[in-house]
């Protein structure tokens, strides 16, 4: 696509002499080319309306003057034909027009546009016209300039653009008729307009019943048909069972808070559901009760009967399907129920169910004994091994040292005190006989041979307590040692009196963490199948079928309109 060409701009020198005529030139690109070309006349001039050229007038009195042959003769030998006469005729018509610089300027640009040469602004004027254009009329861009490059007003196709004010034909009458219809006539188009609504709509109802026939009764009949016809009737075994905790013999204040609630049992009601509901549980029951057998039978329906050669992930599958437990955390209840193809195997596999749930919760329950009574057995053996140790260690030091020389030395103070009493009394006992006139020879032998011996023992007892005396500095370090195995031997005692406490206190907090699976709702065979619910299975498929009906149709309206919007 080529672009609007740039017009050129002419200045129009004004001069005392000009025209009256020329006015409406002044300020815009003029009659004259005297800014542009100096050596050319002007539009008067250079086209010859007075005849050819003047090469000996004045420069710049014949472009403002208009028509000289007014005011000026005409020179001697001057001759103008009959085309040159007109064109100066239809150029001053033109000029007496009285148009404004702007218009002037436009046809000339106009004029370069459409690929003219016109000598002067007049003389684009008179091209275009001369060619049916109007140099005065508004076009857009993209009609001056068309997309392979040629301009609007070149020939296309062989022809020129005609832009000048076309007849209109009047052949053909444009009036409004003043004929006036009939009560019957207008009746008679009601009627018309009525029935192509009604078969409209019938033909639209046609459709949208023929289309929920396709898309919503047939599969809904499908369906219904094979719930009522093809279906294997399913035989459901419900079991309610829960789980407890032996009552515990505390009597404090917080014992028994949670004791007797289903909180207290929440945890292990959780993972034994979870067990039950694992793969684990299926495999069990499978190698114990042959669960992948029973459905594998060809008397089962295909879209319920499973591959003799499936994999474990769709016998697991068909196993959560048919196998549905649930958990009521305020009364600690899980509800388990269990279909089947027949009523009595569906009641042997619950009933294998229950034994693997009690098998779970008795592992649990021993666990958590095992770990509460672990710990506080271990305690009880170290601090037994520390008292041994504390024990041995004091008896080794008493032997090898005075257990007390302090008790010692007072001991033996208290004996020399004793001794010295007893030869006081001896002595008095002695004087006493002697003081006789005649004394009893056998009597005083006697006291002299005890003062005798008790004056030995008081220099006995009173070396030791020099000896004693002499040790007391010297069996300071094995006193203290002896005080340090005391205070250990002590220490060790308590830590074994509270470890045999902890140990019977973890006994009686395993014997409260006993758990035992109870079921309030024994496992009893079927005599009715429980499924399929055929009504209540086609009512939800027919309902499915009309919701994703409903979905397609309200996306293709809504993707309709914004395409044609």
């Amino acid at each position: 696509m080529t672009t609007k060409t740039k017009a050129r701009k002419f200045r129009i020198r004004r001069t005392s002499g000009a025209h009256p005529l020329d006015a409406p030139v002044a300020g815009g690109t003029g009659g004259g080319t005297a800014g542009a070309r100096p050596s050319q006349a002007a539009p008067g001039a250079g086209s010859g309306h007075d005849g050819a050229a003047r090469p000996n007038a004045a420069p710049r009195s014949a472009p403002q003057g208009g028509d000289n042959s007014d005011h000026q003769p005409p020179h001697s030998g001057e001759v103008a034909s009959a085309r040159e006469v007109s064109v100066a005729d239809d150029i001053d018509a033109i000029r007496q027009e009285g148009l404004t610089g702007r218009q002037l300027r436009m046809a000339r640009r106009m004029a370069q546009k459409h690929g003219l040469a016109p000598t002067s602004d007049f003389d684009a004027i008179r091209l275009l016209r001369a060619k049916g254009i109007d140099p005065f009329q508004r076009t857009r861009m993209l009609e001056l300039v068309s997309p392979n490059g040629n301009r609007s007003g070149d020939a296309q196709g062989g022809g020129q653009r005609v832009q000048l004010p076309q007849t209109v034909p009047t052949a053909r009458t444009q009036l409004p008729s003043t004929e006036v219809g009939s009560a019957e006539r207008r009746a008679t188009e009601i009627m018309e307009i009525q029935r192509d609504i009604g078969r409209r709509r019938r033909r639209k109802l046609a459709l949208l019943m023929s289309r929920l026939a396709v898309f919503v009764f047939l599969p809904t009949f499908v369906a219904g048909y094979y719930f009522y016809a093809i279906a294997t009737p399913m035989y459901t075994t419900k079991t309610e069972f829960l789980i407890l905790t032996a009552d515990g013999m505390g009597t404090g204040m917080g014992a028994g808070l949670l004791r007797g609630t289903s909180f207290a049992t929440s945890q292990d009601s959780i993972a034994t559901q979870s067990y039950l509901e694992s793969k684990d549980a299926m495999l069990r029951l499978d190698a114990d009760m042959g669960f992948r057998a029973h459905f594998s039978q060809d008397w089962i329906d295909p879209i319920q009967r499973l591959d003799k050669d499936a994999s474990t992930e769709k016998a697991y599958k068909l196993y959560s399907k048919y196998v549905s437990l649930g958990y009521d955390p305020t009364e600690g209840v899980i509800r388990m129920e269990l279909s089947t193809a027949d009523p009595e195997l569906s009641r042997r596999f619950s009933e294998k169910l229950i034994e693997y749930a009690e098998e779970r919760v008795d592992q649990l329950s021993q666990e958590k004994r095992l770990d509460a009574v672990k710990t506080a057995e271990k305690s009880l053996e170290e601090a037994k091994a520390e008292r041994r140790a504390a024990q041995e260690r004091m008896v080794t030091l008493q032997e090898s040292s005075i257990l007390d020389p302090e008790g010692e030395i007072a001991n033996i103070r208290a004996l020399i005190q004793n001794v010295e009493l007893q030869l006081q009394e001896k002595e008095l006992a002695l004087n006493t006989q002697l003081n006789n006139a005649r004394p009893n020879s056998a009597k005083v032998e006697a006291l002299q041979s005890q003062i005798e011996v008790l004056r030995a023992e008081l220099a006995k007892q009173q070396a030791r307590l020099t000896q004693a005396t002499e040790k007391t500095s010297s069996l300071a370090s094995q006193t203290a040692a002896i005080q340090m195995a005391q205070a250990d031997l002590a220490t060790a005692d308590m830590i074994l009196q509270s470890a045999l406490e902890a140990k019977r206190q973890s006994e009686i907090e395993a014997n409260k963490q006993v758990r035992y699976l109870t079921v309030s709702v024994h496992p009893v065979a079927s005599e009715d199948p429980s499924y399929p619910r055929s009504f209540e299975n086609t009512v939800v498929a027919f309902l499915i079928f009309a919701g994703i009906y409903l979905m397609i149709s309200l996306t293709a309206s809504i993707l309709r309109e914004q395409v044609s919007s």
